[in-house]
């Protein structure tokens, strides 16, 4: 195969590298990867040198890739597991267990007892009433009696 060059952009440096024909989206994923671990670094720190902001870039590339292989190692050791559980299972004549069946659903009617305060009359001596100030209050203590008898007739129903 031929090599052939692709430019890379990394922490806002241009840089050519060469690749074998075919595998330049490989490198193009990898350099994006990279410039992301970069553009944190000097978003954190400002302009640094090129070497030493491609070495963090990578140590902070590697710190991941080991925390996933960690993961990995973790997920593939369940999965053993798992594996080992199935075949116990099956060795002694039982299936996987099946999916437990949906729970039916019932509505049960619930009484809510409802309690309507006791009517309070409450004398506040006012010095001086303003004019038609009583006559309002007593049309309002109707209407509040009045839609009150209807709360309790629903109620009641």
């Amino acid at each position: 195969m031929s090599q052939i060059e692709v430019q890379i952009k990394i922490g806002g440096r241009v840089f050519d590298v060469a690749c074998q024909s075919g595998e330049e989206q490989f490198l193009l994923t990898a350099a994006r990867m990279l410039d992301n671990e970069a553009d944190v670094l000097v978003s954190q720190i400002g302009r640094m040198p090129e070497g030493r902001m491609l070495l963090m870039a990578g140590l902070m590339l590697a710190d991941k890739t080991a925390g996933l292989e960690d993961r990995l190692r973790a997920a593939e050791d369940r999965i053993g597991e798992l594996n080992d559980e199935i075949g116990y299972l099956k060795s002694k004549g039982g299936a996987a267990p099946a999916a437990a069946p949906e729970p039916e659903r019932i509505e049960v009617p619930v009484e809510v007892p409802v309690e309507v305060p006791v009517e309070v009359r409450v004398e506040v001596p006012v010095e001086v009433m303003p004019e038609g100030l009583v006559e309002a209050l007593a049309e309002l203590a109707e209407l509040a009696e009045g839609i009150a008898g209807d709360v309790e007739e629903k109620l009641a129903s």
